[in-house]
């Protein structure tokens, strides 16, 4: 199966077209045949990867960066008003077109699964894409994230089948009209755009209202955010609804998961009859999240005892819990979480995973407003370390806002009991790390922004 292009998607322009989501519909276009253009703030391994497509990627933002030729201007909510490309294409009269609608016309004609919530859509959305693959069913898919290589978050299969990372952050998942949807949970977060619990829960509303007409919403059970959800969609026509988790009522039931090292072996009981397969990634979150994948794929008509064991060869994706390597008896692991609960999550899969291990934890916070926010609840997750070093903000699209800094997370990590060293040079960390780590450590970058880059360089220290 071919779908075609969009409509005016022939030869789109990307700003910011080495971010996560825009990267991916980028890679999209390309396969299917656009003549793709774009630019980033900097290179990287993800706009060569685009450039191996035939993509052009332009690096910096300038106005002669856009072909007048062009077709469209593709953009996500980080791009600002006065980029001087998106003023050039309204000079020209070119379409600017947003993230969400290009991606909702990739997936036209296909059967999407759209797969939105905190926390772990990019976890469960590439379970999803990899066993499906395992499977022969060749889907399309775009992820936040990369598989197992730059510009692995994206794919155009000849399969029918389109699995989509759908973000709430900025209700751009209100565009899509998935077959099934996934949510995960709801909790308060994305400060910028939602100011209450009730937008947040109305907002997820309207996504399940996009679900087509004899489709499934796969929701999780247990939790306080995604049940109050689940309470306001019961009883829509046409909408069936598939509740997952440890309860004994919930449709799809976890009854044991089993730690194993750095994976888990999880059993569940789907219509009557255990099921157990492997998790190649550890703790309980991550357990839940492949039992989404499962309920969602058997949604689709999947036989569930052929997606459980193709769940198996799932082995991770960039900044989950993916292990960066080893050094003087080191172990150093890169984790994505940002938002306290997942910071958690990751925390206690680690500590399950790390017997006797100490835990030394790399944080960088990411954005103002989610600091402001949460920065308290962020200190208090700290603790459950055995030490930490908090790096300043990584701001992201945000301006400061005065009086918000790291030190809400320090005090409130100090005065759960935790050990915290502030560091403001992010140049100086390697060396921080390498003066408190022994062998038999396990050492964790944390954060969304580019604390990511750290890695590489505690491992090079730790090795000298």
């Amino acid at each position: 199966m071919k779908p075609g292009l969009p409509t005016a998607m022939e030869r789109p322009h990307f700003i910011g077209i080495g971010g996560a989501g825009m990267s991916g519909i980028a890679k999209i276009l390309a396969q299917r045949g656009a003549q793709v253009a774009g630019s980033d703030a900097r290179d990287s391994e993800t706009a060569e990867a685009l450039r191996a497509h035939g993509a052009t990627v332009h690096i910096g933002h300038a106005a002669d960066h856009l072909a007048p030729g062009s077709t469209c201007v593709v953009v996500s909510s980080a791009i600002r008003a006065d980029n001087p490309e998106l003023a050039r294409a309204a000079e020209l009269g070119i379409p600017v077109v947003h993230r969400s609608d290009a991606l909702a016309g990739l997936m036209d004609g296909l059967r999407p699964i759209a797969v939105a919530g905190t926390h772990g859509k990019t976890t469960t959305t590439s379970m999803l894409a990899v066993s499906l693959a395992a499977l022969g069913l060749d889907p399309s898919y775009a992820i936040g994230g990369d598989l197992d290589a730059p510009g692995s978050n994206a794919h155009h299969g000849e399969g029918d089948i389109f699995v989509a990372e759908a973000d709430e952050s900025d209700r751009s998942f209100h565009k899509y009209a998935p077959q099934v949807a996934i949510i995960l949970n709801a909790e308060l977060d994305h400060h910028a755009n939602y100011a209450s619990m009730d937008e947040i829960y109305e907002s997820f509303e309207t996504f399940v209202g996009k679900v087509v007409p004899g489709g499934t919403l796969v929701v999780a059970h247990g939790q306080d955010g995604a049940a109050e959800i689940a309470r306001r969609v019961a009883g829509r026509d046409g909408l069936e609804v598939v509740t997952y988790g440890e309860d004994e009522d919930a449709d799809v039931r976890i009854t044991k998961i089993t730690p194993r090292g750095l994976a888990s072996e999880v059993t569940v009981l789907l219509d009557g009859r255990p099921l157990t397969f492997t998790v190649s990634v550890p703790g309980r979150h991550y357990a839940h999240n492949a039992v989404a994948a499962l309920a969602a794929g058997v949604a689709l008509g999947i036989p569930a005892h052929n997606l459980a064991s193709a769940l198996g060869k799932y082995t991770g994706v960039k900044r989950r819990l993916q292990l960066k390597g080893e050094a003087a008896g080191v172990q150093v692991i890169d984790s994505y979480a940002h938002h306290p609960t997942e910071m958690t999550a990751d925390l206690e899969a680690i500590r399950g995973a790390a017997a006797d291990s100490r835990i030394l934890v790399v944080f960088q916070p990411h954005l103002f407003s989610r600091t402001q926010e949460l920065g308290k609840e962020m200190g208090q997750s700290l603790a459950l370390a055995d030490a930490s070093v908090v790096l300043d903000i990584y701001p992201a699209r945000e301006d400061p806002v005065p009086g918000v800094t790291s030190e809400i997370i320090i005090a409130a990590a100090r005065a759960a009991g935790a050990d915290v060293t502030p560091e403001h040079d992010k140049g100086a960390v390697a060396d921080v790390i390498a003066g408190m780590a022994k062998p038999g450590d396990l050492v964790l970058t944390m954060g969304a922004g580019d604390v990511t880059d750290l890695g590489p360089q505690i491992l090079a220290r730790l090795s000298n």
